[in-house]
């Protein structure tokens, strides 16, 4: 079998963002984020992600999974930096300017991303839930969290796979 290649992997994503029942079948909490494991295409993992007004992820990395994401409801706001980081080695990295990336994603648009993507993913509005479709290839072993101070970037917490069980 042929590993899902991350346009594949938004595809699928968009695909699942315009099944309507499935996206209306996620309950959706007020204070915290829902999910709902999935299937993905060739063995990847995916998730249906429930984002309250307000929420979000906090900084992270996939591990070295790629990946895409697409939103199925409401609004969400990826910031994201354009720079493939080191992933061993370090606790604090300088950013050089221009780096920072933002996009809003609504209405079934998304991205693809490769192993070494960074970003952060939120529902900036103050009043609607949103609801988004996330694949990863391979299956997420671990997920790097980091907390940003103006260009310093800070390696704060390793998360593996095992603990998310």
């Amino acid at each position: 079998m042929t590993p899902p290649t991350a346009a594949e992997l938004l595809g699928f994503a968009r695909q699942i963002a315009d099944d309507a029942a499935l996206v209306a079948s996620l309950p959706l909490d007020p204070e915290g984020r829902t999910w709902m494991r999935l299937e993905g295409p060739g063995g990847s993992e995916a998730w249906l992600i429930g984002w309250p007004p307000g929420t979000g992820t906090g900084w992270h990395d996939h591990g070295g999974s790629h990946g895409a994401f697409a939103a199925a409801a409401g609004e969400l706001t990826e910031q994201s930096l354009a720079a493939q980081l080191p992933t061993e080695g370090w606790k604090t990295l300088e950013l050089a300017d221009g780096v920072d990336r933002r996009r809003r994603l609504s209405d079934g648009r998304g991205r693809a991303f490769g192993p070494h993507h960074v970003h952060q993913v939120f529902n900036a509005s103050e009043d609607r839930h949103a609801v988004s479709v996330h694949a990863y290839y391979p299956p997420l072993p671990l997920m790097r969290r980091y907390s940003r101070t103006g260009p310093l970037l800070r390696l704060e917490q390793i998360e593996r796979a095992e603990e998310w069980a």
